[in-house]
């Protein structure tokens, strides 16, 4: 059974969409990485999922709990630990209080162990941390009663490199233990890092599910290319080269394949050459260009691409009531 399995999902805001028709998998001890610019549907998709906001159509299961039952997603809520993007933490409470307060509704079997790894001071008021001690705190919360599945939304930010690798190795260490983690951010070297498999969110529609791999497949090479002959720009424009510039060396993206490549260089003498992998930036870009493309349904064995376009549904799902309803690591809604 996967860990998590959306199905349709669609969250309007009145009559403005924040996802629509999202339907993915994230499989038993994978991690699955959102991957999306600020206000691409990542954060809306991570709270319907958890109950905070009801769906206006569409459906999910979390580690086989009906999501969108009230009392089925709060048994669901027991096993999760949620990071969210921007954890709206009690300012007036210490850190201690407010993880004695999570340590009550679920337990806290490495919370020690979390807080001497991270350096985090329990005895000072939230209100006095830095924006990166909160993160901790945080991060802190989501992880320590040791769940079986992870919700998190941009769990890196304000984060010094020394603190997101120990991020980085606390995931390993928890997938080692059998959890499975939803990871959502724009930080693609992050997602790259610790995911297997990537979904792509544009403007609230899931426009593919990647291994990263394939993902890393997409962006090509850059090539950097000295060659003893005068160059004529016009031999290099062609298909499969992107982000020409001619100079005393030649330098472009290749998106084609090595035999294509070398027949390119053949009308020249080449004195120099260097072939790497494009950053994953560019690979991320291509799915940016031209019109939003149809809902992709993304299981454990990759993406399958529908034929029809999205459809507007104006109807349900107004965000009133539902706004309000995202919790600091997901307690909150809880506690009510």
């Amino acid at each position: 059974m996967p860990a998590i399995e959306c199905r349709d999902l669609s969250k309007y805001y009145g009559d403005v969409r924040g996802v629509e028709d999202v339907s993915f998998t994230v499989e038993d001890g994978e991690v699955f990485g959102f991957l999306g610019p600020n206000g691409a549907g990542k954060t809306t998709a991570i709270r319907t999922l958890l109950g905070f906001l009801s769906p206006t159509s569409g459906g999910a299961t979390l580690l086989g709990h009906d999501a969108t039952d009230p009392v089925e997603s709060r048994r669901a809520r027991e096993r999760i630990g949620y990071l969210p993007g921007d954890p709206g933490l009690d300012r007036d409470r210490t850190a201690k209080a407010f993880l004695d307060h999570q340590a009550a509704l679920r337990g806290a079997v490495s919370r020690d162990e979390l807080v001497e790894r991270f350096g985090l001071d329990e005895s000072r008021r939230i209100a006095d941390l830095s924006r990166g001690n909160r993160q901790k705190v945080a991060l802190v919360a989501a992880f320590m009663h040791d769940p079986d599945l992870l919700l998190l939304d941009e769990p890196t930010s304000g984060l010094d490199p020394l603190l997101q690798e120990e991020f980085a190795g606390l995931v390993r260490e928890r997938l080692d233990d059998g959890a499975s983690v939803l990871l959502s951010s724009h930080v693609l070297g992050e997602v790259a890092a610790l995911c297997d498999r990537v979904g792509v969110l544009r403007e609230g529609h899931l426009v593919a599910v990647e291994s990263v791999s394939d993902l890393r497949s997409r962006g090509g090479k850059r090539v950097r290319v000295r060659v003893a002959e005068d160059v004529d720009r016009t031999d290099f424009e062609v298909r499969g080269t992107m982000n020409l510039r001619v100079g005393e060396t030649v330098s472009f993206t290749w998106t084609g394949g090595y035999d294509a490549l070398i027949d390119l260089l053949g009308g020249y003498t080449v004195l120099d050459l260097d072939v790497v992998d494009a950053p994953l930036e560019e690979a991320f870009m291509t799915f940016y260009d031209g019109d939003v493309p149809g809902p992709t349904r993304g299981g454990g064995g990759g993406a399958t691409h529908d034929g029809g376009g999205a459809t507007r549904d104006g109807g349900g799902g107004g965000h009133g009531g539902d706004a309000g309803r995202d919790a600091t690591a997901e307690s909150e809604g809880d506690a009510r």
